[in-house]
């Protein structure tokens, strides 16, 4: 297997500033990467990270094609990418307001299209050894009741990965996705469902009983778990891997 060195390398992440982008960050770091490209709405938490590489910081908002854009316009070399920054909510579908439908689908499928393609359009102007890998979700795999808006766009963010392995084999550029479980992130715990049972239970409980429903006491990862398995394909000992779906869901899927 080839060594997972990043030296030198550049790499994009959106929603790095909390969750599994920011553990992706602080993985990459510890692997030597050269500079980390860090997207996120929050400006105030990627000022916070702390991070021995270069870092470019860009605070904005993912589904803005200005933003995109004005990044297409900053970079002229990129190596890789973690397309991830994502929002969640669940509930009844017949009671899901079609606001929150699209503020899902508006962050988690229009944001991974316009990131994926300014990825790439910045990664076909050289040649060497690209990938992109883009946070799904199980929900995404698996039918899943009370997620209809957010396992929906997971699902076309799984697709979309296997579409542009497709279009990009030519390129030398890979892409596959990861589909998470649930993990103890704000994209989780910020939801309606978990804060009731937060407020009720307090955190740390409301995270065991969530996982139960969820299927197993393991069902809630760390995004630590997620940054090693991201990092691995995105790196050369994944060079003959692209257009998979990672699931990593501690058999919740099963």
């Amino acid at each position: 297997m080839a060594e997972i060195d990043f030296t030198g390398r550049s790499v994009l992440i959106t929603g790095a500033a909390s969750g599994i982008g920011k553990s992706v960050a602080e993985w990459l770091d510890q692997h030597g990467v050269g500079e980390i490209i860090a997207v996120d709405l929050d400006a105030e938490g990627l000022e916070a990270l702390e991070l021995t590489c270069q870092v470019r910081r860009i605070a904005g908002d993912v589904t803005d094609p200005e933003l995109w854009a004005g990044i297409e316009d900053q970079l002229d070399r990129l190596d890789h990418a973690h397309i991830n920054a994502g929002v969640a909510n669940g509930g009844a579908l017949t009671e899901l307001e079609f606001a929150e439908w699209r503020r899902i689908m508006s962050v988690n499928l229009d944001g991974v299209f316009l990131g994926l393609r300014t990825a790439l359009r910045i990664m076909k102007k050289h040649e060497s050894g690209k990938s992109i890998v883009l946070t799904s979700s199980v929900v995404g795999v698996k039918p899943t009741p009370m997620t209809a808006a957010y396992g929906t766009s997971k699902a076309g963010v799984a697709h979309l990965a296997q579409i542009a392995a497709a279009e990009h084999l030519d390129d030398g550029i890979r892409i596959n996705a990861v589909a998470p479980g649930r993990v103890d992130t704000p994209i989780w715990t910020k939801t309606d469902q978990f804060r009731l049972l937060a407020d009720r239970l307090g955190h740390d409980k409301a995270l065991r009983v969530a996982g139960e429903q969820a299927g197993g006491d393991h069902a809630f990862a760390r995004p630590e778990e997620l940054s090693g398995q991201i990092g691995f394909l995105l790196s050369d000992a994944a060079a003959n891997i692209t257009g998979t779906v990672l699931v990593a869901d501690s058999g919740y899927s099963l």
